[in-house]
């Protein structure tokens, strides 16, 4: 059900409100331009400066849109499991495909409590949930090993891996089994994930070049790699400008670029330095996006 190109979605902003026009009409462009899923509320989708309401207004508004037509994978993390288990129940109640639950960040359980407070998620709602492993945000690295302890259970069913480590693909097959679904968290090695074993990328770039995106992951799950390598020099220069500042902050400078979004972001983020901007409108040019 989830491979392909699925794009993190930003969240739009006008004048410090949920912009949920816009919002929509990103999802029926999204959808327009090939995206296999729709991934709202993630980092990307400035989840930490957003109330619980307009967290669960946004997941609604998006399944809402979306309509069946590509899964939704509601982003549904927090590092306080009661919280958390909040919003895996909300995602399940109002239609969402999956839940997306990132390893608790800045308390650093051990793994024993990783897999205690996935257990209570998956008990929680009748919902598959994909674990998204980032160590560089949350301080904490998932094993390989715990991985393979929780997906035993029937409802965690896959990862989103931000490592950077190629080599979890393969290890995380031995430790999960083949058939668990393994996407990728970082746009610059998409391709090596996918070569490993990955079925996918929950992409940041993806925002601004879905099409582009979208068939880069088709090449590389149709085994059609140097197509796919064609792509990844178009793409390149983006997913790195994209990410000199913030990588939400990047994405939406580039959807003004498009007309498609504001630049508008929540303190404590700011908008771009110029040199930023220049190196960014440099790489959409080299990517063909204006």
């Amino acid at each position: 059900m989830f491979k392909g190109s699925m794009p993190a979605l930003v969240t739009p902003f006008t004048n410090g409100e949920l912009d949920l026009k816009t919002l929509k009409h990103l999802v029926e462009w999204q959808i327009a331009e090939g995206s296999t899923g729709l991934v709202p509320v993630g980092t990307t989708g400035e989840s930490p400066t957003l109330s619980h309401d307009e967290h669960e207004t946004v997941i609604e508004e998006v399944v809402k849109t979306a309509a069946g037509r590509v899964p939704v994978i509601a982003g549904a993390g927090s590092n306080n499991t009661v919280e958390a288990v909040r919003f895996v129940q909300f995602a399940k109640k109002v239609g969402a495909d999956a839940a997306l639950v990132v390893t608790p960040y800045y308390n650093k359980p051990t793994q024993r409590g990783l897999i205690a407070h996935f257990q209570a998620l998956h008990e929680a709602a009748d919902i598959p949930i994909i674990i998204y492993n980032i160590p560089g945000r949350s301080v904490v690295d998932m094993t390989p090993a715990t991985m393979g302890e929780l997906s035993k259970l029937p409802r965690i069913v896959g990862v989103k891996d931000a490592t950077g480590d190629l080599a979890r693909v393969s290890q995380q097959r031995a430790t999960c089994g083949a058939d668990f679904c393994q996407l990728s968290g970082e746009d610059a090695t998409a391709l090596g994930f996918n070569a490993h074993g990955g079925v996918g990328c929950i992409s940041v770039t993806a925002n601004v070049a879905p099409k582009l995106c979208a068939e880069f992951q088709q090449a590389t799950l149709a085994g059609d790699y140097a197509k796919a390598l064609d792509y990844q020099d178009k793409l390149m220069p983006l997913h790195e400008a994209i990410f000199i500042e913030p990588g939400l902050v990047g994405a939406k400078y580039a959807l003004s670029k498009l007309g498609l979004c504001s630049t508008e972001v929540r303190s404590p983020l700011t908008e771009l330095e110029d040199g930023t901007k220049t190196a960014i409108e440099a790489a959409m040019a080299h990517a063909g996006l204006i």
